[in-house]
C-alpha cells in the first residue's frame, strides 16, 4: 500500500494529506520542503533515487479558510473510536443525543455520542444522569489535526512530532 504524505502550511499547521505523486510535484517545483521521510522507503526513477517524503512544508503561506470537520455518522464514530461511550461495546453502534431532541438537545458535536443499541434503548428519551449512566469521555468538536493524529498513531508515526498540539485530545486505548 502506498504511504500518504502530510502537508503543512508555512506556519506548520496541517492542511492536507496527499498521495506521494502530488508531494513529489510540490517538491520538484520547489513549492515545498521535506521535513521528514519514511525510513527504508525510496522513490526510484531511471536516473535518480529520492527519499520517500512523510511530511512536507510549503515554502509560501497559503490562506486556507477553516471549514471545520463535517458532522456525520462516520466522523462521529471515528471521533469516539468505534466504541459505545457508555459501556465501551463495539457491536451494534448507533448515534445517541446526550440531551434528547425532545428535551431541546441539538444535533451538534457536543451533544452526539456513539452508543450501542442496548445502551441507547436503555437510556431512551432521558439524559444519562436520569437513568444513572455516565459518559466515558465528554463529547467534543474534533479538528482535522485530531483525525490526522489518530491516523498517524496507526499508519504514520513519522507525523507525530508535527501533530503534537493535537495529542492532548487523543485518548489512549
Amino acid at each position: 500500500m502506498e504511504k500518504r504524505v502530510l502537508v503543512l502550511n508555512l506556519d506548520h499547521y496541517p492542511i492536507a494529506v496527499v498521495p506521494v505523486q502530488k508531494a513529489m510535484v510540490l517538491l520538484l517545483l520547489e513549492k515545498a520542503l521535506v521535513l521528514s521521510t519514511y525510513e527504508l522507503l525510496e522513490i526510484r526513477t531511471v536516473s535518480q533515487t529520492f527519499a520517500y517524503p512523510a511530511v512536507i512544508r510549503l515554502v509560501q503561506y497559503k490562506a486556507i479558510p477553516y471549514r471545520g470537520v463535517l458532522l456525520n455518522r462516520a466522523n462521529l464514530f471515528r471521533r469516539d473510536r468505534g466504541a459505545c461511550q457508555y459501556c465501551g461495546s463495539t457491536k451494534q453502534l448507533t448515534v445517541d443525543h446526550v440531551v434528547p431532541r425532545s428535551k431541546g438537545g441539538k444535533t451538534s458535536w457536543s451533544n452526539l455520542v456513539t452508543a450501542c443499541n442496548r445502551c441507547n434503548v436503555l437510556k431512551g428519551d432521558k439524559t444519562p444522569e436520569q437513568v444513572g449512566m455516565q459518559l466515558r469521555i465528554a463529547p467534543f468538536t474534533p479538528t482535522l489535526s485530531y483525525f490526522l493524529a489518530s491516523y498517524a498513531e496507526r499508519q504514520a508515526p513519522e507525523w507525530m512530532p508535527f501533530l503534537a498540539s493535537s495529542l492532548g485530545h487523543l485518548q489512549k486505548k
